[in-house]
């Protein structure tokens, strides 16, 4: 039997509508790819071969995006800028697992730029969970990518850290709830390899 959706009450056969996920507006930008991962220019003072602009940037929208995304088990890449924003958002829940364990900020700093530059898979390697979507760079686009990676996660772990600790040295709990949700159902960090 199927309950009427009018009173509110879900039954079988009934699917609640569901959101589209949100996207990034630089899909259609005039960009550099490095396999099929946009290369956008970020605002930063984090060395690394990333074009540097006082602006709005890929990080900021993927933290603005990253509680409703992070619910969206299934996501339609429009572009290379699609990519790094998935890549950004399953890099964002691994910093939000480590921050939760942080007992200070001045901790959590560092926590994320260990994090930033520990060791970690690219597109085509083994261990990087979402092969089937990425194309495998090559050549020195490989080096220039795990760069690009790198100075973008040292960049989204900085800004996490202000958004989650504030001006407090407790982690705020509305970031850490985040920390068990998967988007997409994949995680960057290896099975067996806790933080």
């Amino acid at each position: 039997a199927v309950v009427s959706t009018q009173s509110g009450h879900y039954g079988r056969g009934w699917n609640p509508p569901t959101m589209p996920a949100y996207h990034s507006k630089y899909n259609e930008a005039e960009t550099p790819c490095l396999g099929n991962v946009a290369m956008l220019p970020i605002r930063t003072t984090v060395k690394g071969p990333a074009a540097r602009i006082d602006e709005e940037d890929i990080i900021d929208e993927t933290l603005y995006y990253f509680k409703a995304n992070v619910f969206f088990k299934n996501y339609e890449i429009k572009g290379p800028a699609d990519r790094l924003l998935i890549y950004l958002t399953l890099y964002t829940t691994d910093c939000i697992v480590k921050l939760q364990k942080s007992p200070s900020k001045s901790q959590a700093l560092k926590d994320m730029y260990s994090l930033a530059i520990a060791q970690f898979a690219l597109p085509g390697e083994a261990g990087f969970p979402l092969n089937a979507v990425y194309a495998k760079p090559s050549g020195a686009e490989v080096e220039k990518l795990r760069q690009y990676l790198t100075q973008c996660r040292q960049e989204i772990g900085q800004r996490l850290v202000e958004k989650v600790f504030g001006d407090s040295d407790k982690p705020s709990k509305w970031w850490t709830c985040f920390s068990r949700r998967k988007f997409m159902d994949k995680t960057l960090t290896p099975l067996g390899r806790q933080f």
